[in-house]
This record gives structure tokens, sequence and C-alpha cells, in this order.
């Protein structure tokens, strides 16, 4: 049997962001913060702070904990104001130079950014600029804000900022660092998340609510779509320079991104993704006798299902959490045994019984064939799966590494021929008007707040000028690595 890596058909998550500003343990709170915020990118970290003199930065590939964790990496980022950024990448041969905080010395003093979001126009701003003179030392998309605020004509730091904003598109929620300041921004629909914290009095910017848990920090309140939090030593001075549009934050927060524990206008996120698989269970009755979930991400769905259907939960799939991701399997006689070192069928609730299998996501459909037919080869009689959102039918370019379109399995293929493909007895989906309802929202009604879906309905809130001027998605990850 092939092996299943239970990852490698979800969408993921490009980074996490952090920022403190006046607090002694600036880089200890920073590290705190991104081990919370590790979920959101697992490939690289990196910290800059400020001792009032001079800026320090720590930047290294792999987890947080493997990094951060020792003194004399913590005595290298002296100062009471820090920003920090996880990241998940999706191309690019030299990493390093691609982890975040990128800094640079500008004419007014240092810059660093940490950036949560993909810019929709970055290769085209990319071109112009190096047209115009700019040398790039990366392949993010970040640096080209940094360019952009390189080159502005005006005189304050944050309207260099402004500047700068003003020309890219798509999604951003960035934490800056300057000699004097911590800058939080979020894009003008507010698609990527950014929240407002207190710690004894330092402020705290952060990509989830978990990050301020950690540390103990008070939760004041979400960043607003197209607000730009400036925090110095006078205070806390919210700009709003955008036009007002309506905000339109990415519904796959909720569905997946999140971590469980992150407070999602006043509710968890746990808490949303019951909702979402109670609405399932009310929109598809299946008779079966124990519900299980793909784990991790499809328990709070799954939990939902079986309480709203009626049906016992179990743990059919049984996870090893102490294998690591570099395994080596030298032979095809070994390498059979995959499976089992990650993930075991727990075959005492699964042998001669019908299963309903609840997962958040299909992607590309490939590991949903594997864990179908290791159900079935468990002794299921009948396997049925659940998935409890819609259809994901058209790329992400706003920070989420999706598949071009001829990858994503329920753009080209009708319910029934996945199902058929994936080897399920049956394939059900949540609906787009359930996914709303199960966020305590109506679709239908433009006078409430409308997510971001665009993966399952083709609706893009924003201009995709790399995209409509011919760069395949593929390309455009090359060209600006996403954050």
């Amino acid at each position: 049997m092939a092996d299943i890596n239970f990852e490698e058909d979800k969408l993921h998550e490009e980074c996490g962001v952090f920022g403190i500003f006046g607090s002694p343990d600036a880089a200890t709170l920073t590290t705190l913060g991104l081990h919370a915020l590790q979920h959101r990118g697992q490939e690289g970290a990196g910290i800059v702070t400020f001792d009032g003199g001079k800026f320090n930065g720590v930047r290294r590939p792999g987890l947080v904990g493997d990094n951060f964790n020792k003194p004399d990496i913590l005595s290298r980022l002296p100062g009471c104001n820090a920003i920090g950024h996880v990241r998940y990448s999706t191309t690019g041969d030299s990493i390093l130079k691609n982890i975040q905080p990128l800094f640079a010395d500008l004419a007014m003093g240092g810059f660093a950014c940490a950036h949560n979001g993909n810019l929709t126009n970055a290769s085209s701003l990319r071109k112009r600029l190096i047209i115009d003179g700019s040398i790039f030392q990366t392949t993010s998309d970040t640096e080209t804000i940094l360019q952009l605020v390189a080159r502005s004509k005006r005189t304050l730091i944050v309207d260099k900022l402004i500047d700068a904003l003003f020309q890219v598109q798509g999604a951003y929620s960035l934490v800056i660092l300057t000699n004097k300041k911590l800058i939080g921004v979020r894009d003008p629909h507010g698609i990527r998340p950014l929240v407002l914290g207190d710690l004894n009095g330092a402020p705290v910017l952060a990509s989830e609510t978990c990050a301020l848990d950690i540390i103990g920090a008070k939760y004041i309140r979400d960043v607003e779509n197209g607000e730009i939090i400036v925090i110095s030593e006078s205070g806390i001075e919210s700009i709003k320079p955008f036009p007002p549009v309506k905000e339109r934050p990415c519904i796959f927060e909720r569905i997946y991104f999140s971590r469980p524990d992150s407070i999602v206008d006043g509710k968890t996120v746990y808490t949303y993704r019951k909702n979402l698989g109670e609405q399932l269970a009310i929109e598809n009755q299946i008779n079966a006798d124990v519900v299980i979930p793909v784990p991790d991400s499809g328990v709070p769905a799954a939990l939902g299902f079986a309480q709203k259907s009626n049906i016992a939960f179990e743990l059919g799939i049984i996870r090893n959490h102490y294998v690591g991701r570099t395994f080596i399997e030298p032979t095809q006689s070994i390498r059979q045994f995959g499976v089992k070192l990650k993930h075991s069928a727990n075959r005492s609730y699964i042998e001669n019984k019908k299963i309903i299998l609840i997962d958040d996501s299909i992607v590309r459909g490939t590991t949903a064939g594997k864990i179908v037919k290791m159900i079935y080869e468990a002794g299921a009689t009948e396997v049925h799966l659940g998935i409890s959102c819609p259809p994901i039918t058209h790329p992400d370019f706003y920070g989420i590494d999706t598949p071009d379109y001829d990858e994503l399995i329920a753009s080209k293929n009708s319910i029934e021929e996945m199902r058929e493909s994936i080897g399920a007895t049956s394939l059900f989906f949540l609906s787009l008007e359930g996914t709303y309802k199960a966020m305590g929202h109506d679709k239908r009604d433009n006078k409430q707040p409308q997510f971001t879906d665009h993966c399952f309905t083709g609706e893009y809130p924003t201009q995709l000028l790399d995209q409509e001027e011919g760069t395949s998605s593929n390309q455009y990850s090359l060209l600006t690595e996403k954050n």
C-alpha cells in the first residue's frame, strides 16, 4: 500500500505574522507568538528587533522551536520592539533569502516588513521596477513593497507606505518595524487576517488571537479592512487612506487555516467548523453506522455531523504523531508499509460497518482515494465521503497554495465523476448557502458581510492583473514567491 501523506492534498496557507512594541522581552514573546502561528507556515521563520540603535535579525529555515529556543539566538535579538514571520513556500531554490521579515536600509532609516498574502500585480510591478533600475535580491513579492516604499517621493514613512500600497493589488496583512514605529496594515478588502492586542501596555499585532493567548495578551479588536495601525511611543493611531469597500475576509480562514482555538467574530474557529459539520448533516441524510474524521482537520466537522445525525462518532483513523516527514523508506518492500507508520485504520470500529468519512476539503482528490481504499481494506461495507465545504473549482491568488485549474479535481469533473475516481459509495459536499449559514451569514443578503469565496464561485474580489496578462499560476509562483 502506498504511503498516504494526508497533507499533500490540502490547501496551504503561506504565512503568519507577529509584532510587539515596547516590551523588554520582545524577541522571546515574538518567538512564542510565532510558535502559536506555526500551523500557518513550517518552512521558515524569522525575527527582526530594534534596540534603539540598530536593527537585529535572525532568519532560519525550519520550525520556530528548532531555531529560536536557544539562548544564544535570542541574545542576538535585543530590543523592546520586534516583528516575526513564519512561512510556507511553494517554490524557491534559495529558501533562506526569501525568509521574512525582509529588511532594507532606506533613506529615512531601517524598514523591516513581514507579509501574509499575495499581490496579484507583483509580476507587473516587478518588471516595471527592474526596467527603472531596481535590483531585486529575492523572489518574494514582499520585496516589491519595499522597493515601492524606497522609491516614493513622499517625506514621512507612513506616507511613503501609503504611496506604495496604492500601487499594489491583491491580499496583504503587513507588520512593519521602523526606527520609531510598529505598523500594521490590512488590504482594502481585509482578505487576510490581522488582530490588535495588548500585553501590559505593549501593543501586539498578530495573524490570529491564538498568538495573543500564548503570551497572555488581551485581544483588543481586529484591524479593519483598509486600515493602517501606527504604533509609537505617542500611542496608537488609526489611518484609513483607501476608498471604502466592503470587507471580504477569506472564508478558508474559518474552514481550514486558522487554529481551532482562535477567535473570529466572537466565536472560536472550532465552533464554526462544528457548525459546518452540522449543516452538512442537515443537507445530507446518510444511513450509516459510524462517522469517522479524516485527521486532524476533519475532526470538528465530523463531531458536528455525528451529533446532528445521531450517528456514533469514532476515531477510525489513528495518526502517529511521532513520525517525521523525512522518514527514510529505501526499498519498495519497506515503502508499502508507509501508511501504517503515519496513519492506520482502527479496524474494530470499521469492519462490517457502513462508514461516513468527513473531511474539510478536496483539492486534487489523490489522497481521498487512498483514504477510502484504506477504510475498505479495513473491512468497511460502505464508505461515504462528506466534505464540509463546497467543491473547490477555482485557484486562489491571494496567498493560498492552490493548484492550477487542471489539477483541481472539482474544476473538471462532476461530483459523480469524482466519486467514481475516489472509489467511495457516495460523495457529498456542503452547499455554498449552507457554508454561509454555518458561519452565521446569508449569501443572498447583500446587506450582510460577504466572504471571499472565489475558490468556490470564481468571483475574485480584486483584479488579477498578472493572470490577465497571461502568466499561468505556475509561472506566477516562480516570479513572485507567495508569502
